[in-house]
């Protein structure tokens, strides 16, 4: 069994109201960074979790996201998995979080983003 780095971004449901991310946008307009169409504030949540593979912990962290992490009626997550703990792989930062290109074991699903099955959720952010 190895040790995984697993990383949930939760993020308020688009459409639905934000203000955190409101306020965070109207401070950068107001400090001059006008490009900046919209902001949303969510939060990250990193897991080190036991499992057999990147797959069988992104699996369990999806299940602790419809559970507990996030609130499958105002907020949308994406799971991502990195290497084992201990590996470092070439596309992996210094943390051991894969990057946003993917290593095959990130996982979207829910609304129009996946497929359901053992990985089902929402994803967004």
């Amino acid at each position: 069994m190895s040790r995984f780095r697993v990383e949930v971004l939760v993020v308020p449901r688009p459409g639905l109201l934000d203000p955190q991310g409101k306020a965070v946008h109207h401070a950068l307009s107001s400090l001059g960074w006008d490009s900046v169409a919209d902001a949303r504030v969510g939060k990250a949540i990193h897991l080190d979790v036991d499992a057999d593979s990147a797959d069988s912990a992104v699996a369990a962290v999806h299940e602790m996201c419809r559970k507990l992490l996030a609130n499958p009626v105002t907020e949308d997550y994406r799971v991502t998995a990195g290497a084992p703990i201990g590996e470092h792989p070439a596309n992996s930062d210094e943390h051991g979080s894969s990057d946003e290109s993917g290593d095959g074991n990130e996982s979207r699903s829910g609304n129009e983003h996946g497929s359901g099955g053992a990985s089902a959720g929402r994803a967004r952010p």
